[in-house]
């Protein structure tokens, strides 16, 4: 099909194209950018005046609950989730039921991902069998599967000559390997540690649970010379660790979540479960240099951390609520919020969602890495249409996803998320249009 989208604000973060003009597609490639050939005929027109033209956000974290976990949400429900919210590749972490540890289970998400022509589901596989932190997978198999690193998800590895020898085996071919800092023994509790978990009487998790982590992972780094991908740092000493190991030249790269990127422990208020969180959202202090640390580079991209709740299992007690918010719907929003906060130019902040996940998965996506997360001629049309100026509050009847839970549905208090996705564009085709009340 041969599509025209015209009079839009052109923006490729990489390259730092920013210009109005028009956008020419012919099967699943951009033809024309900017000026498009007077003998380009479009089977379609979108007029996109007043909107931004953007590449497919690309979310690192974002769990599809399909296999094993179906009530919480359904593959073509949440693929969905990310066509409405601009997302036009993901990648998903191995803690299905079962998990991802072997290539058939892989092999199988990423055919009826295909199938939904939703948006490009890009797995990690389990660094252990079973994710149980003792026996390692076959890395080489599911990577021809299509896995694109290696994860433990939420679950640890309390046995550190497992990790080195991981560490090892991924360094030896060239796999990056995806953690979370967090202590098996220090991070068990439910909120961050200090003065709000202890007047609610909840077990606090404390910043050294990810510090004394990060320490860990970066000796054996050095020790094996394992690429590292860190999973949503939490706190600001764990920025500076993260800061320092770049100075020194490790090979690691980090993200961090919309909620720890927004949210402080105060707004967990009279135990709200929304908040209940693996990592946990920390202090002010943390949240302002986890903000800082995204726009100076020390932490790479932004994540959705995308974790639909069945709503019984958040109507717990907060300890006993599984934690976990929706947020495929939401990366947009947040990030436009947290450019606006920085003071930072459009194209800057879409980075975050754009050009630099697609850095930290390098060569792992294939040949769509030449072109994935850019807007450029002869590239993969995977779009993002906006309206930058539009303003809408979450709510069940605004998410898409079959998960409602989130930290920012605050309705009572009249937040309103920033920009609204108008359509999505996968391989050239559109997964997903604005119905004209909500445009």
């Amino acid at each position: 099909m041969k599509l025209l989208i015209k009079n839009g604000r052109l923006i490729d973060p990489a390259s730092g194209l920013d210009r109005r003009g028009d956008l020419a597609i012919a099967g699943d490639r951009i033809v024309a950018l900017g000026d498009v050939p007077r003998e380009f005929e479009a089977e379609r027109t979108i007029d996109a005046s007043g909107l931004v033209v953007a590449p497919g956000l690309v979310d690192l974290a974002a769990r599809l609950r399909e296999p094993g976990h179906e009530h919480e949400g359904m593959l073509e429900s949440e693929l969905a989730a990310a066509a409405a919210g601009g997302v036009t590749s993901l990648v998903c972490p191995p803690d299905t039921d079962p998990p991802l540890d072997e290539p058939g289970l892989v092999e199988m998400l990423k055919f009826r991902a295909r199938k939904l022509s939703r948006c490009r589901v890009f797995p990690l596989g389990a660094l252990t069998r079973g994710l149980a932190g003792e026996a390692l997978t076959e890395m080489a198999e599911l990577t021809e599967s299509g896995c694109v690193g290696f994860s433990q998800a939420d679950a640890r590895i309390t046995n550190t000559l497992t990790l080195q020898r991981a560490l090892q085996y991924a360094a030896t071919f060239g796999y990056t390997v995806w953690l979370q800092p967090r202590d098996p023994w220090l991070g068990v509790g439910v909120a961050a540690s200090g003065a709000v978990a202890t007047r609610l009487g909840l077990a606090g998790v404390p910043a050294a649970a990810e510090t004394i982590a990060l320490f860990t992972i970066f000796e054996l780094m050095r020790g094996t010379g394992a690429r590292v991908h860190l999973e949503r740092l939490s706190s600001a000493a764990g920025v500076e660790l993260v800061r320092r190991a770049k100075a020194e030249g490790l090979p690691v790269t980090a993200d961090v979540s919309i909620n720890s990127l927004h949210l402080t422990d105060m707004d967990i208020g009279y135990f709200n479960s929304a908040l209940r969180l693996t990592p946990p959202v920390r202090q002010q202090r943390d949240r302002d240099a986890l903000q800082a640390a995204l726009a100076d580079g020390t932490i790479d991209a932004l994540v959705s951390d995308h974790t639909p709740v069945d709503a019984d299992e958040k109507t717990l007690p907060f300890a006993e609520a599984t934690p976990g918010a929706t947020g495929l719907e939401l990366l947009l929003g947040l990030a436009l919020h947290w450019g606006e906060q920085r003071g930072l130019a459009l194209p800057a902040t879409l980075s975050r969602i754009t050009s630099e996940p697609v850095r930290v998965l390098g060569g792992a996506i294939g040949t769509l890495s030449a072109s994935a997360g850019r807007l450029v001629e002869g590239g993969v049309a995977d779009l993002c249409v906006f309206d930058p100026q539009a303003r809408w509050q979450v709510s069940d009847a605004t998410l898409v996803s079959q998960g409602k839970h989130t930290p920012f549905a605050f309705a009572s208090s009249g937040f309103e998320m920033p920009g609204r996705v108008r359509t999505t564009l996968v391989a050239g085709s559109v997964a997903y249009e604005a119905p004209a009340a909500a445009a």
